[in-house]
């Protein structure tokens, strides 16, 4: 049966009005009640294979990051599209593609559930109002099996709520440091007292996801382990204050700068030799080697830092990059085991051969290829000691609250914040984020 790829990008701004996939249909007018949906509800055991599936001829819209569509990368999302229906003879598939970051899933998800994209890629802490907003399926039978069987504990659980799972997780999305090595050694970047010793190191505070860390050293938490609700936000006690201080002399030191939200201004300064240090994530890989040269491109987890006299390790927030399944699809068969597919071992070994993306799968940790590669490493060694669980509950007070609270460190910073006054303005930070939890 001769297989057809629409190989047409549809821009995110028109997912909500122009997309049409397996939205409902003419038969079926009831939207199913937000995560009583089930997709891959069929165990290994009970699947069909591939030559016995039933005949089907279906278009089904794909959504993912433009780096995953462009054909100069590989186009990796629709390399593997065209081969999952070649794997799949009896079924006769056009896949539509809709370019969106997975950061931005959500807000084009839940803008039209009935009109999103059949299948699309996130970030895992979006789940909580995807579900609630009847924009994702809960994932069942061999595809949740192949979800907990081939993930750690730790990955598993980034697209786990409320006990079920919600998406197949492809990578893990954390952050690590990249630095010029012809100024630090590898026992140089354990500290970063030593690392301010030597040379220029750069963060940006203004971005919660990155200055969370710091606090997350010293023993500060959002939501207890990351999965309670009634625990709040503790950023308010003397070890959050003792955070804050840490910042005020780090901004004031000489060889620190502060990076922007986007990091670009870091970028900036490896390139033209006024920054030795930038934490990033392994999507900047390419821009941190054409700044730098790729030989001098040093990676490492994250340091230690001083608080007090103590030595407290940062540690990144830790989710994942995960496929999800629109529980409004039309066929939840074929979308599941797409998903499945998306986030198989072959799947993510592409995706890394690519474009760098740090497989999660437990088979490809003794593959050499990868674990020779310093991103991947450093990524793993992140998720191992020098994490927290990024929560799957609502942040969005943190978020924006974060940013202005991170951005008055800046020197010169309006309202800038100080020692003489970065005990109240921590407890006002604290009181900001635990204030939109009250009903």
């Amino acid at each position: 049966m001769k297989k057809k790829v629409l190989a047409s990008l549809l821009v995110a701004s028109m997912a909500a009005t122009m997309v049409v996939g397996c939205g409902k249909t003419a038969e079926s007018t009831d939207t199913p009640a937000a995560g009583n949906t089930e997709a891959g509800a069929q165990t290994n055991a009970e699947a069909p294979a591939p030559e016995e599936e039933e005949a089907k001829t279906l278009t089904v819209t794909v959504m993912g990051p433009s780096e995953d569509l462009d054909d100069a990368q590989g186009a990796w999302l629709k390399a593997e599209c065209e081969a999952f229906n070649e794997a799949h003879p009896n079924w006769d598939l056009t896949f539509e593609y809709v370019t969106c970051s997975e950061s931005d899933a959500k807000d084009t998800v839940l803008k039209d559930p009935a009109a999103a994209a059949d299948v699309y890629l996130f970030a895992n802490d979006q789940i909580e109002a995807l579900v609630k907003g009847n924009g994702i399926a809960k994932l069942g039978g061999s595809t949740a099996e192949y979800v907990k069987t081939s993930n750690s504990e730790a990955m598993a659980a980034t697209v786990t709520y409320d006990g079920d799972i919600y998406g197949v997780p492809y990578t893990s999305n954390t952050w690590f440091m990249y630095y010029d090595n012809r100024v630090f050694t590898p026992d140089d970047v354990k500290s970063l007292e030593t690392m301010l010793e030597k040379g220029v190191v750069s963060f940006p505070f203004d971005n919660g996801w990155y200055m969370a860390s710091f606090y997350a050293a010293n023993g500060c938490t959002i939501y207890g382990d990351g999965t309670d609700a009634a625990a709040g936000y503790d950023f308010g006690g003397d070890n959050a204050v003792a955070v804050t201080d840490y910042i005020v002399d780090l901004i004031a030191n000489d060889n620190f700068v502060m990076d922007n939200n986007d990091g670009s201004v870091a970028l900036a300064g490896l390139k033209d030799g006024t920054i030795n240090a930038y934490f990033n994530g392994n999507w900047n890989y390419s821009a941190v080697c054409e700044a730098l040269g790729e030989e001098n491109v040093g990676v490492a987890a994250l340091p230690t830092i001083n608080v007090g006299g103590k030595d407290c390790q940062l540690k990144a927030f830790l989710g994942s990059k995960a496929v999800g399944v629109n529980p409004n699809c039309e066929d939840m068969e074929v979308a599941a085991k797409l998903a499945a597919f998306l986030g198989s071992e072959d799947a993510q070994l592409a995706h890394f051969e690519l474009r760098g993306q740090a497989p999660v799968n437990t088979n490809l940790a003794s593959n050499p290829t990868i674990a020779a590669d310093p991103v991947a490493a450093a990524m793993a060694e992140v998720a191992a000691n020098c994490s927290i669980c990024q929560p799957i509950i609502d942040m969005s007070s943190y978020w924006d609250a974060a940013t202005p609270f991170g951005a008055a460190f800046a020197e010169g910073a309006e309202d800038q914040i100080t020692h003489d006054n970065s005990a109240e303005k921590t407890v006002a930070f604290n009181e900001l984020l635990n204030s939109s939890l009250v009903e």
